[in-house]
């Protein structure tokens, strides 16, 4: 036993968590369900998204409640959440009317830890350009790229990296005939059809691939090794070169980790990010038993944002149970039981 340890280079704690997963008969996490993104202006924001983006306003709600403040872990709280769809999938808008967080700092780059971005799908891709040069949106990508024939699991896949009115990067794809799921191909007089994935920023996939696979429960469906002239430009990271593996739930939006295999030089996830903060977002799961979610994630040492599991007897927060940790990088991840 010690020697199998020694050779794949697990710890006996990992491996135990592993074991004592593999007996779970369904996955901790059923689906994802969107990502939260915090925002300085609600109006502006939502204004950006429905009119830019075509996304459609479902839900407007304030909420001051002393169970949401233990949710995200702020004081004196009130927040303003408004949930957005495009196609089949949805995002949701958080602007903290108090206390008021902190701007996304000045000069961050896409291979900062605290990267993550919602991935866009679009049916014509300069003709999405278009639409987004019009609107003078802000590059983060120096112009759509079209990923080489070589990278056998990228090859033919079209890409933009842009910032909305917070700074907040957003990805505009569009891809080839034999990628992608079948709904991206169906015509459609839209541009913007949906969101596939989000993707974060990590620094060390396997670390994460133990709290997305084995702890979530979520599946590998794709892997990649991305680099060269066009990745760099895609990420306007010079010498660019990402290790990248995506990753499914039973429904919803993929989840995408982007390990930059050089350079190391993005700076560190913000050890004193909070919810207020503008550089938060929260990737939104559900399960069907948040307790027992909760238990599974302290026995397997995450941190937790939330005091404890939040319950909501009424259903006003729209769930029953829920709690916000943090992956071992610190991207947020709200686990709510409906």
């Amino acid at each position: 036993m010690k020697r199998y340890f020694q050779a794949t280079g697990r710890t006996l704690a990992a491996c135990l968590l592993l074991i004592s997963l593999s007996y779970a008969q369904k996955p901790l996490v059923k689906g994802v369900a969107g990502v939260s993104i915090t925002v300085s202006d609600m109006d502006r924001a939502v204004d950006f998204y429905s009119h830019v983006l075509t996304f459609q306003k479902i839900s407007d709600e304030e909420f001051a409640d002393e169970k949401y403040e233990r949710l995200e872990g702020i004081f004196g709280l009130r927040v303003w959440l408004v949930r957005m769809r495009l196609g089949d999938e949805s995002i949701e808008l958080a602007e903290y009317l108090a206390p008021k967080g902190r701007p996304i700092p000045a000069g961050s780059h896409s291979n900062d830890r605290s990267f993550q971005h919602i991935a866009i799908i679009v049916s014509d891709m300069d003709a999405a350009y278009k639409i987004l040069r019009q609107n003078k949106v802000e590059h983060a990508s120096s112009g759509p790229q079209r990923l080489p024939d070589w990278n056998k699991n990228a090859g033919g896949i079209r890409a933009f990296y842009f910032k909305d009115p917070d700074g907040h990067p957003l990805e505009i794809l569009q891809f080839p005939p034999d990628k992608g799921a079948a709904k991206w191909h169906v015509a459609s007089d839209k541009v913007f059809l949906g969101i596939d994935h989000t993707a974060m920023v990590v620094g060390d996939t396997d670390s994460s691939l133990h709290f997305y696979r084995d702890l979530l429960g979520m599946r590998v469906v794709g892997e990649s090794e991305n680099y060269g002239t066009e990745q760099a430009h895609l990420n306007n990271v010079f010498g660019a070169h990402l290790r990248i593996t995506s990753l499914r739930a039973e429904s919803g939006p993929g989840v995408e980790l982007l390990e930059y295999l050089s350079p190391h030089d993005g700076s560190p996830f913000p050890a004193d990010e909070h919810a207020n903060d503008v550089v938060h977002r929260q990737t939104l799961v559900f399960t069907n038993d948040a307790d027992a979610a909760a238990k599974q994630f302290s026995n397997a040492h995450a941190s937790f944002v939330s005091c404890g599991v939040v319950a909501e007897s009424d259903g006003q927060l729209g769930f029953k149970k829920a709690f916000v940790a943090r992956d071992p990088d610190g991207h947020a991840i709200l686990v709510e039981e409906k």
